[in-house]
Formats: C-alpha cells, structure tokens, sequence
C-alpha cells in the first residue's frame, strides 16, 4: 500500500466533508486521516485527505470520483509535487517524580513543546512530518502514554504557485 497526500479544494457549504469522505469510503478505499479549514478565500475549504491505495490506478480512481463532486473545485497530489507537510500531535503521558526529567530530555531532543504538567502526566505537544511524530509516540511508550490526538497531515506546495492554480 503507498500513501498519497491529496489536496482538495471545495465549496465551503454544509455537508462537504460527508460527501467527500463519505465516497471515499463507500469506493473502499482507506482514508488515514482527513483534516479540513479555512482557506484565504471565504467561500473555499481545504481538505486533505491521506488515502492508502494498492497502485496508481486505484489513485486514478479516487481522484476521478473526487472530482465528479459538484462542490469540488480543485484536487491536487501534493505527493508527486514538491511539498511541505506537517502533522500536530498532543500525547498525555504518564510521569513520576523519577521519571519527570527523562521525559522533558526525550521532549527537547525533538524541539517539542510541554503544554500542560500534572502531578501524574505531562501533556506534549509536536508538529513535523509523520516520521518524527511516530518517533516521538515510540519513545514515549516506554513512559505510559495515556492519550494521543493527530491532527493528520495537512500541506502547502513549495514555491509561489498556490494549489489552486496548479
């Protein structure tokens, strides 16, 4: 399975992200995360949505559908162009006395953030490519993570040329 970042330019109208989501799914595809704003247009929402697909075909496929989609502008594989991609993530682990000052070692080797401390827990917070999100998340197992949330991946072309005229 390859992953594929897609970028989908939408009418910003009730029920878009159902309609999107919604036939990705029923064509049985695996959507691995979906995220959704504002954009510097009013009327204009960005998806992004990270899709895991068997071959290039079945990527045809989705874009082919995505785009049949009456509140679809634009849909663009920010995968094959070059890109920035970030994701944020906030994990609550779990911290002792003992351990305390391990945890802030492994936090500031990753340029993460503390967000919240609790007498049991330490809330962190990260944004950066996949790769060092899931590092973090490896290295905190070892500690007790209570909770996770990602926002999933969300991206930006490189260069002057927005998406939308791409």
């Amino acid at each position: 399975m390859k992953r594929y970042l897609l970028a989908v330019l939408v009418d910003n109208k009730p029920g878009v992200l159902t309609h999107v989501s919604g036939l990705i799914s029923r064509r049985a595809f695996n959507i691995e995360s979906i995220s959704a704003g504002y954009t510097e247009e009013a009327d204009v929402t960005r998806i992004h949505i990270v899709v895991s697909v068997e071959s290039d075909n079945e990527l045809r496929q989705v874009v082919h559908q995505l785009s049949k989609l009456i509140d679809v502008i634009k849909i663009v594989n920010l995968t094959e162009t070059e890109s920035i991609s970030r994701e944020l993530v906030l994990i609550k682990v779990r911290a002792t006395r003992e351990t305390r000052a391990d945890i802030i070692n492994v936090v500031n080797i990753f340029r993460a953030n503390i967000v919240d401390v609790g007498p049991e827990d330490i809330v962190v917070e990260l944004t950066g490519g996949r790769g060092k999100v899931d590092a973090l998340c490896e290295l905190l197992q070892e500690y007790g993570i209570i909770e996770i949330a990602r926002t999933g991946a969300i991206a930006l072309s490189r260069g002057a040329i927005p998406v939308k005229e791409m």
